[in-house]
């Protein structure tokens, strides 16, 4: 992470409380169980898994912009990689992906194989969210060829055999919260989350997909993208997508 900072930005931008997670003001926070979050390094514990007490509610409404990624062909590398060459390759996927995600004030959400979900603008207060995930998505698909490129080489896959990812992202009203009773971590849900996981569905190795919505909000980043017509599993209308290739 480029910017790391002394106090858990989440805590300060959702309650102004002053929570230290660095330095040696956050020694007696560490002894009572208080510190760096693994969603992001600059927001602490509180912020992960005291929600209700923070918030004072289950789950609140937001404006949020969230980031599906996925390894492309992974399905296929589970079939011709031994499990511990499979896990070189995931463990550096979600590392190059958290180092995009974090430069950009984003939190990892939700980690599940090869995948992920991120969220930006909660906790950490985020004014132009869509362009930082705009921004995150294409760090992490330079991020991600060049570690992975380079894992390839070393595995000696099959000539023609690529490893890629495939990042969707969308912007809108998302609930967040606890939405579990025997599991503490927040989470986001609604159509937004939906949407953008369907995106990333759709995008191939080395694309990022944006919904209009998030597009509008960050022209200067999708001004030049390839607009998709697509049809999604579960979404009823026909949709554009806004495709941002990787610069090669």
């Amino acid at each position: 992470m480029d910017r790391l900072s002394r106090i858990c930005r989440g805590c300060w931008d959702q309650m102004h409380v002053p929570i230290p997670i660095r330095g040696p003001l956050a020694v007696p926070f560490r002894i009572v169980g208080i510190s760096r979050s693994r969603m992001n390094p600059n927001i602490c514990t509180i912020c992960e898994r005291a929600f209700r007490r923070v918030q004072k509610q289950k789950h609140i409404s937001t404006v949020a912009t969230i980031l599906f990624a996925d390894i492309r062909g992974y399905t296929r590398l589970s079939e011709r990689l031994e499990p511990l060459e499979l896990s070189e390759i995931v463990s550096a996927f979600h590392d190059q992906c958290a180092r995009g995600i974090w430069a950009h004030d984003g939190i990892v959400n939700k980690q599940m194989g090869d995948g992920l979900m991120a969220i930006f603008n909660f906790p950490i207060k985020v004014e132009a969210h869509a362009e930082a995930a705009i921004a995150a998505a294409l760090d992490i698909q330079r991020l991600c060829k060049a570690e992975l490129s380079r894992l390839a080489a070393r595995l000696d896959l099959p000539p023609g055999e690529t490893v890629g990812v495939g990042v969707g992202i969308h912007s809108g009203k998302v609930e967040i919260g606890e939405f579990s009773t025997d599991h503490s971590e927040f989470t986001a849900i609604g159509g937004t989350v939906n949407l953008a996981s369907r995106l990333e569905s759709a995008a191939a190795a080395g694309e990022v997909i944006v919904s209009s919505e998030c597009a509008a909000l960050a022209p200067q980043l999708a001004g030049g993208a390839v607009a998709r017509p697509l049809t999604l599993k579960g979404i009823e209308q026909p949709l554009l997508g806004h495709v941002i290739a990787a610069a090669a």
